[in-house]
């Protein structure tokens, strides 16, 4: 007896089928009349096969009533397509179903608010509001089932290397984790507030202590952050990691084969460098402007001021004259022309900068290298060439300055490194290269002049409780970031195991020891029964997946994102709550400018 709704899927008939009865079930895909004979490509999940009626089939008249994206179920018989109509774009390319029956299943009411074949051009808002739409066309679909075998595949490569997967609360406590806090109110306990927790970073220490090794858990994460396009504004999973008795060398060890056989898995082809090189944040702001930097892109910036102090520049020589100034290049080889100093200048402008400084070289008339731009002339032809020396540059070639404090202008110079590169076209396309950023500050000074943590606050300080006695701002963790391709991909640490340094290093950042026990007394108290020392790491599965997926819109591979507003537009939420619900909570909604 036939199955009630198919036979085989939309990807499951061939050669091997031609003459048997079948029945398939699926989305209308596209509708061809061509003057008495329908073509309906019928797809689901698995495929497309091409169903054709002509006027002596049973079907036909019931077929020329079906639109785009109806559901239906076809009975029918397989052919085989002529030789010269034969789609090798397809698995079913070989053959067609002859229909001798039809039954709609799920009609579309009205129009469609957005077009699935063909994936046109949409606003984004339409596509969120009309998600399960959206998720139908062919690149957002396979953008979810890559999502799903990257999850798949990263399970099963932390079960063959001894690691277990446990899971962790979603309703906890506040924790200072560099976001807001989601907070849920009590029902059992009116005017107290659990929080979602941004990372299963508590919970995951206290696995260690409570001795179980390696521990991993695909798990979601929550935070009130501003989106940006490679971020979401509310939540996202991660790959938790951590494990006992490890150094830092140690978890590197563990996460790069991890890492590397993901991205050798679904890279497309794209060629994955293996050599991760380790560079400590201070160097890699140095040299690329970035904490994520693009490695991909071979430019270094360098550190040009000895070359303008006391020079004819008197922006820069002026500037110089100030306490923690500098000037930095941005080597631009093959960048030598005034077109593109003007092109880069117009970049600059974008960025809120006047300008950008700049020399670029080329063939004078008498076949001599010369020197072209307003720095060349303000700082002579010596200083022009010791720069030119100094940073390996030729005829054809330029460089670009930016100077200042370098807090300032760094994050400036490095997206204009990364333009330059783009532009020249020096950054390496279809590939991955990754490097570990290491030796983060574990102090930052905040606008109003206080000590915060500048990253996890369970990071060990290098040096320990005696690091801790002299200045914050130069105390360095056992912090470090995984970056690929200008993203941030992985962070960790070893953590901090011993209360008497988890107190002195709260202690530097504003927190009395009181509100230390009352934060996260599980951990402190868990510490004083025996902690191990104990580090781990997590991988942005969204963020993993959007490199993967070779795009650069976060929301592309999230089944059901939010909107850069932090507002899901196909549930409608946020959402009032109901006067019964704010009651039951204890709760009262006050006016913003109340």
């Amino acid at each position: 007896m036939m199955h009630a709704y198919r036979s085989h899927t939309c990807a499951g008939l061939n050669n091997a089928n031609v003459g048997e009865t079948v029945r398939l079930s699926g989305w209308v895909h596209r509708v061809r009349d061509h003057g008495g004979v329908l073509f309906i490509d019928l797809r689901d999940h698995y495929g497309i096969t091409q169903v054709l009626a002509d006027s002596d089939s049973a079907a036909f008249a019931d077929l020329e009533k079906v639109r785009s994206e109806w559901v239906i179920r076809i009975d029918g018989r397989v052919k085989a397509r002529d030789a010269s109509l034969v789609n090798p774009k397809i698995p079913t390319g070989e053959i067609e179903v002859y229909a001798t029956g039809i039954e709609v299943l799920g009609p579309v009411d009205g129009d469609l608010p957005l077009p699935v074949f063909g994936e046109s051009e949409y606003p984004e808002e339409t596509r969120l509001t009309y998600r399960f739409l959206d998720l139908r066309r062919d690149t957002m679909h396979k953008n979810m089932i890559l999502r799903s075998n990257v999850v798949r595949w990263l399970r099963n490569a932390m079960w063959d290397q001894g690691f277990n997967e446990f899971q962790t609360p979603i309703i906890t406590a506040s924790s200072p984790e560099g976001a807001r806090d989601f907070l849920v109110p009590s029902r059992l306990h009116p005017g107290k507030f659990y929080a979602l927790p941004q990372a299963p970073q508590q919970f995951k220490q206290l696995i260690q202590v409570a001795g179980f090794d390696r521990y991993f858990q695909i798990a979601p994460c929550f935070r009130d952050e501003d989106p940006r396009a490679d971020r979401s504004p509310t939540d996202f999973y991660q790959l938790d990691i951590e494990m006992s008795f490890v150094t830092q060398e140690d978890v590197f060890a563990t996460v790069q084969p991890v890492l590397q056989g993901l991205f050798e898995e679904f890279g497309g082809g794209r060629k994955v460098y293996s050599d991760w090189p380790l560079i400590s944040y201070r160097d890699s702001l140095k040299l690329y402007g970035s904490d994520k930097p693009d490695l991909r892109n071979p430019i270094k910036m360098v550190d040009v001021s000895d070359h303008f102090r006391g020079s004819g520049f008197a922006i820069f020589a002026n500037l110089l004259e100030n306490e923690g100034t500098e000037i930095r290049a941005i080597p631009a080889p093959t960048g030598g022309s005034r077109k593109f100093a003007d092109r880069m200048n117009a970049f600059a402008q974008k960025e809120g900068l006047p300008g950008m400084g700049y020399i670029f070289w080329r063939k004078a008339e008498d076949g001599s290298t010369e020197a072209a731009g307003p720095i060349a002339k303000a700082i002579g032809a010596e200083r022009t060439e010791a720069i030119r020396t100094s940073l390996g540059l030729d005829v054809g070639d330029a460089v670009f300055f930016l100077g200042g404090k370098p807090d300032v202008f760094e994050s400036v110079a490095g997206r204009a490194r990364n333009e330059i590169g783009r532009e020249l076209k020096l950054t390496e396309e279809n590939s991955f290269r990754f490097a570990w950023i290491v030796d983060f500050p574990m102090y930052e000074k905040t606008d109003e002049g206080k000590i915060d943590f500048s990253h996890n606050p369970f990071s060990m300080p290098q040096g320990g409780l005696e690091a801790l006695s002299g200045d914050p701002l130069n105390v360095y963790a056992y912090q470090y970031d995984l970056a690929c391709n200008g993203y941030e991909i992985i962070s960790g640490g070893i953590r901090n195991h011993k209360p008497e340094i988890m107190y002195k290093a709260f202690e530097l950042a504003g927190y009395p020891n009181s509100e230390v026990d009352k934060r996260f007394g599980g951990m402190v108290k868990a510490f004083k029964y025996g902690a191990p020392p104990h580090g781990g790491c997590a991988a942005g599965i969204d963020r993993l997946v959007m490199l993967l997926a070779d795009t650069t819109n976060i929301r592309e591979v999230i089944m059901f994102p939010m909107n850069q507003r932090a507002e899901d537009l196909l549930m409608n939420a946020p959402s009032e709550p109901s006067n019964e619900q704010l009651r039951e909570l204890r709760l009262r909604v006050i006016p913003k400018d109340a």
